[in-house]
């Protein structure tokens, strides 16, 4: 196991590493930017050292600046968490070749999934079901009006290195497609640097499903059972659970299976997630790989009693995975609240201030993943999101209700201050989110209404 390594991100997620460090005797190295100078959560880790300005582009996204604070710390891994350069293949390439271990999958691994069309291609290869489109990435609006009218309207839109639902655009008709594929082009080179897309049909109102997956150093694959992630604004997820309603043990065990085949054909190591579309027929499609933590690994965490984060540490030293298939038993259910610094009734406008008067719900049931206290300033330069609240219980109903009291429990106030809090406990009074009868354009409609 490593003696020390240095977490290249902030917020909850830093002080989860840091914490799942300490569970095994690591030493955790912070680093932050101006931005965060002061905030609580540094004063857990073993040694904060800042690398910059508040901007991201001048600190969490600086590659020079962040290995030179591991060269001075002397740490023999980096964690990249979620987000900033977690799935940059070129991070983890500078990395291996300064002699620091990358805790995630390799370089050249990250490059190949990361490349949607790629990604696409391998699940082909691999015996996973893939939604029609596009063979490869699509050079001309020409070349994309051509396919979409060989695979049928609606058609949507792809950036090849794309994520967080930039770069992506449905069409209609042709009109919409041309239109919709230079913003893609553009969107996408503006965020990633790549303009590239490709074209898949698009599959309407369909549930989000991911696979949450392991591969030990050997190259052992086992998955941890599913989340569905269907609850989303613009493809910005809102709430997750495990399991999912959706689906039955027989469908459980086949998406299951072919995240695992995925995942063995790319020679993934490490945590990773296979993300799937259902549709209404119970049909899946694969989606994408994303080679790191998810923001919503707790839920999985919780069914399933294996702690991720240690395991991603414990690979990237060179661990073996010491269970097999038959040895994952998931049991009860676990929902996910992201809890936002965001106005929902101002178009999510961000809330960012000083943080007067919290408290967090607890009791049985509860988890809660935050790096906030009172007296935090929630900084504007960065995510929203300022703490994971996890409910679980013996099925979903019972989750649900003790997400209701907990929700009900929880206070973050401050001038100018608004949360999504509110939003959510409107939703858990839906009936379609309580019957479970919910797809990915489930908050729009809420919302619409």
């Amino acid at each position: 196991m490593f003696r020390r390594i240095l977490i290249a991100n902030r917020g909850e997620i830093a002080l989860r590493v840091i914490r799942a460090c300490h569970e095994l005797g690591v030493e955790a190295v912070a680093i932050y930017s101006k931005g965060d100078e002061g905030a609580p959560y540094l004063d857990q880790a073993d040694e904060a050292i800042c690398i910059g300005p508040p901007p991201s582009a001048q600190s969490y996204l600086d590659i020079p600046r962040i290995l030179s604070a591991a060269e001075v710390t002397n740490v023999e891994a980096i964690h990249p968490g979620y987000g900033f350069l977690a799935e940059r293949a070129h991070f983890a390439e500078v990395c291996e070749d300064c002699g620091i271990t990358f805790i995630g999958p390799p370089s050249q691994v990250i490059s190949s999934c990361g490349d949607k069309a790629n990604a696409k291609s391998l699940a082909l290869s691999a015996g996973v079901p893939v939604v029609p489109g596009s063979e490869g990435i699509v050079p001309t609006v020409e070349e994309a009006a051509e396919i979409a009218a060989k695979i049928g309207y609606p058609v949507i839109v792809k950036a090849s290195a794309g994520g967080g639902g930039r770069g992506m655009r449905v069409a209609h008709n042709e009109m919409s497609l041309r239109k919709g594929y230079v913003s893609a082009q553009s969107e996408a080179a503006a965020a990633f640097d790549d303009g590239s897309v490709y074209i898949e049909k698009f599959v309407e109102n369909p549930r989000h499903i991911e696979i949450q997956i392991l591969a030990g150093a050997d190259g052992k694959v086992v998955h941890l059972g599913e989340r569905d992630c269907s609850v989303q604004r613009r493809h910005q997820k809102l709430i997750e659970e495990a399991p999912s309603p959706a689906l039955d043990q027989d469908l459980r065990e086949r998406i299951g299976a072919s995240a695992v085949a995925f995942a063995e054909a790319a020679g993934y190591r490490n945590a990773g997630t296979v993300e799937f579309l259902l549709d209404k027929n119970g049909d899946y499609y694969f989606m994408e790989l994303n080679a790191r933590i998810q923001v919503e690994h707790t839920v999985t965490e919780v069914v399933s009693g294996i702690d991720l984060v240690q395991w991603q540490l414990r690979i990237a030293a060179g661990e073996k995975l010491s269970f097999s298939q038959e040895d994952v038993k998931l049991s009860g259910h676990a929902i996910e609240f992201r809890i936002n610094a965001e106005n929902p009734e101002r178009n999510f406008a961000p809330t960012p201030g000083k943080i007067e008067h919290l408290l967090l719900p607890g009791g049985r049931g509860v988890r809660i993943d935050s790096h906030i206290c009172a007296g935090y300033e929630i900084p504007r330069f960065y995510d929203s999101m300022i703490c994971k609240l996890i409910t679980f219980g013996a099925d979903r109903a019972e989750a649900i209700r003790i997400g209701r009291r907990a929700l009900r429990e929880l206070k973050i106030e401050g001038p100018g201050i608004a949360t999504t809090k509110d939003l959510h406990l409107r939703i858990l009074d839906q009936a379609d989110f309580v019957n479970g009868q919910i797809d990915t354009s489930f908050l729009e409609k809420f919302l619409d209404e």
